[in-house]
């Protein structure tokens, strides 16, 4: 068809398709084409499919153009629209990410799908004057569960938590929603927050009244050694927020995270609070999001995804763990939800507060170039003491079962006082080596490799008999014999934390023991259902990965054991000291929270690397500060930004030929004088880990002093990488401010 006249006015529709530009279409006929489209769903065939698109823009075409028409409009008002949109268009462009791929990404899967969104679920209840004539002329019966809602509700609103406790008050919900007895509304909020709280201590005060002293938007790190109550500065901060009527936003690195912290906000708030992460159902995900767009939900506590939620009267986010690498999206659309959260917030014009005990080297930088604030919470809050640590030398010991006697004894001890240890090692599985003592065989991933010419050990998962790929998935049955000479003498070498599991199992006998990870939380109620019993008391061992490093509180754990460090000291990544110490320095503040003091042992063969040892001597903000000076001397993040190239595909010559040929784009864009736009290039090389789910990957990296000519040459190169006839041949991504090179 051709459009004439008002048709010359097209809407610019953003489709989730790894395409750089957008499509255009005529409206459907008798349609008017206004600005109100921008922002709403709508139906659009693409070839022979049809997709749910994003309308993104109004535009004139010339009058000869034929369109194709847009099949159906989805949304009466946009459900993408103002700051939301700038925002998630500002990441694509400096993510240099599909914007349809974006939007699709920040939309709930629901709203992906279907045209209608999800029936939403009422927060809060109050009487009418119907109903309170009803009931006053025709009282329920007594005990039954119309009385006991009648008698909720006589005192004012009530969350539906509150009303809805069994299946009777909730067909009682329902009858009189359609009689017209009760309404649906916003939740109350508690007007007794600051009294339910431990009282504050002078620099909790002090960073609540920094934080609330300014108006607009702003940037506080809020620096607190593990234990120092950072939590309840966030609950006093949001207590404000609602008190004034507006929305906050929490983020978590990680699900296990969220009921523990889900169930404090609710209870000291008195509000419900929308939960967003990757394990809920769709439609409970929409519903979460729709209600915090309307603003029904005034507080949303989620993982990475939920700073993509729309926030009608914003006021205040908090990122909780700020330092964390979760919170770095790893495939598709490659954003930090840290970073993307600083943008929304300064487009909203609000105050976002980073919380870390040990914040990333980037966050401490802006600090010290006056981006940010900074409040110090330097205590552990109650009285608490930080733990002693002791470094234990294994050269020359003897390990029969990976642990000393003098850790066996302090195990031993703690049991004996009623208290609680935790064996720290971030290694699932039960051994991840099984090695064939008479000649060195191992089974291995067929599809993985840590060198172009080695194989990847396969970890053994005794539990369950299995061989498994941590890198990508494969899974295979535990072999019986050497594959090599037939030999029956397989080994366990190293330990996972099943094996350790077991290992304490056979030591202590008598001892409650809690394995707690990947492979464990799985089960119904996830980490939670394995750490909520410790919280009531009373003598275990805990064994887990790094999932254990953040977050949780557990008043009764008094002692630390750390393995398998030697490890990380040795990693070759200029990431892996802060990863390291940001690790160790989590572990040792899951101990000695209460009133007890608390105890940290370090088993290690590197007793006296100076990185551990600067560690333990200074602090972690004696490592920050010398880290940040090598990385400066380095020319390395964050005194420089980074753009990671990755391809991959089964055959290494096409992986070499794409990259040849971006290689060879990059390169003809270059400046006549590079001083003027110095990016420099690093590769085509092979990627640290070359194969991986039987992929051949090779990558390409771009490194400049200054962010904005990175950028210009990335609005150049980008264009190109999509138009290279051999982009079709491999799988691709531009990775923006990478913080992992496998």
């Amino acid at each position: 068809m051709t459009s004439s006249g008002p048709a010359s006015l097209a809407l610019h529709v953003a489709l989730p398709v790894p395409l750089p530009h957008g499509f255009d279409y005529a409206v459907p006929t008798g349609a008017a084409v206004d600005s109100g489209w921008i922002g709403c769903r709508v139906r659009v065939p693409l070839g022979p499919r049809q997709m749910i698109g994003v309308v993104v823009d109004v535009r004139p075409v010339p009058d000869t153009q034929a369109l194709r028409r847009i099949e159906a409009r989805l949304d009466a008002t946009p459900i993408l629209g103002g700051e939301l949109l700038r925002s998630l268009t500002w990441a694509a462009q400096y993510y240099q990410h599909p914007l349809g791929e974006v939007l699709a990404t920040a939309l709930p899967a629901w709203f992906r799908r279907r045209r209608q969104a999800p029936r939403r679920t009422p927060t809060a209840f109050e009487l009418t004057t119907v109903g309170r004539a009803a009931l006053a002329a025709r009282p329920p019966r007594a005990g039954c569960a119309a009385a006991g809602l009648q008698l909720a509700l006589t005192e004012g609103a009530r969350p539906r938590s509150a009303v809805a406790t069994s299946p009777a008050a909730i067909r009682t919900l329902r009858l009189w929603l359609r009689q017209g007895w009760i309404a649906e509304c916003e939740a109350p909020v508690a007007d007794t927050v600051a009294s339910r709280g431990p009282e504050l201590n002078a620099a909790q005060r002090n960073a609540i009244d920094h934080i609330q002293s300014g108006a607009g938007f702003r940037t506080v790190v809020l620096d607190g050694v593990t234990g120092s109550g950072k939590t309840e500065v966030y609950l006093r901060l949001i207590a404000a927020e609602l008190a004034a009527g507006r929305q906050s936003l929490v983020l978590v690195p990680e699900i296990g995270l969220t009921p523990q912290l889900l169930e404090r906000l609710e209870s000291r708030l008195g509000v419900p609070v929308g939960v967003l992460h990757s394990g809920l159902a769709a439609g409970a995900r929409a519903g979460v999001w729709q209600d915090a767009a309307q603003g029904r939900l005034r507080v949303v506590l989620g993982t990475r995804s939920a700073v993509f939620v729309p926030l009608r009267d914003p006021g205040l986010i908090v990122i909780d763990e700020e330092h964390d690498s979760s919170f770095k999206q790893q495939d598709g659309f490659r954003y930090h939800a840290r970073d993307l959260a600083l943008v929304r917030a300064q487009a909203m014009g609000i105050p976002i507060v980073l919380g870390s005990a040990t914040p990333a080297l980037e966050t401490l930088a802006n600090v010290a170039q006056g981006r940010y604030g900074r409040m110090r919470l330097p205590e552990r809050a109650g009285g608490a003491r930080p733990p002693a640590v002791q470094v234990l030398d294994l050269c020359g010991q003897a390990l029969p079962d990976g642990l000393l006697e003098r850790t066996r004894a302090a195990l031993r001890a703690c049991l004996a006082r009623g208290e609680q240890a935790l064996v720290f090692r971030n290694q699932r599985g039960y051994a991840p080596v099984l090695l064939c003592h008479d000649c060195g065989w191992f089974p291995a991933c067929p599809r993985c490799s840590t060198r172009a010419t080695d194989a990847r050990a396969l970890t053994w998962h005794r539990v369950a008999g299995r061989m498994r790929c941590h890198h990508c998935g494969l899974g295979q049955s535990a072999p019986t014999n050497c594959a090599q000479c037939g030999s029956l003498a397989l080994a366990a070498t190293g330990f996972g934390t099943q094996r350790l599991e077991q290992t304490l199992a056979q030591a202590f006998p008598e001892a409650r023991i809690v394995r707690a990870d990947a492979d464990s939380a799985r089960g119904p109620g996830g980490l939670s259902a394995l750490l909520d019993p410790l919280a009531e008391g009373g003598p275990a061992l805990l064994v887990g990965t790094q999932m254990l490093a953040k977050g949780h509180d557990l008043p009764r754990l008094t002692l630390a054991v750390v393995l398998g460090v030697d490890a990380a000291l040795m990693a070759a990544d200029f990431r892996a000291p802060e990863r390291f110490a940001q690790l160790l320095v989590q572990v040792s503040g899951r101990v000695g929270r209460s009133d007890r003091a608390g105890q940290v042992l370090i088993q290690t063969h590197q007793a006296r690397h100076p990185l551990l040892r600067q560690i333990l001597d200074g602090g972690y903000e004696a490592f920050a500060t010398t880290e940040l000076e090598l990385r400066r001397a380095a020319n390395l993040p964050p005194f420089a930004a980074q753009a990671l190239l990755r391809a991959e595909a089964r055959s290494a010559e096409v992986v070499g030929n794409y990259l040849d040929a971006a290689v060879a784009a990059f390169d003809a864009d270059q400046p006549a004088d590079p001083t003027r736009n110095p990016v420099a290039r690093v590769g085509p090389l092979p990627a640290p880990q070359p194969r991986r789910a039987g992929y051949v990957r090779g990558q390409v990296l771009l490194e400049s002093p200054r962010r904005a000519d990175l950028h210009a040459r990335l609005q150049l190169w980008v264009p190109r990488l999509h138009a290279l006839p051999s982009a079709r041949q491999v799988r691709w991504s531009l990775d923006v401010d990478p913080i992992d090179s496998i």
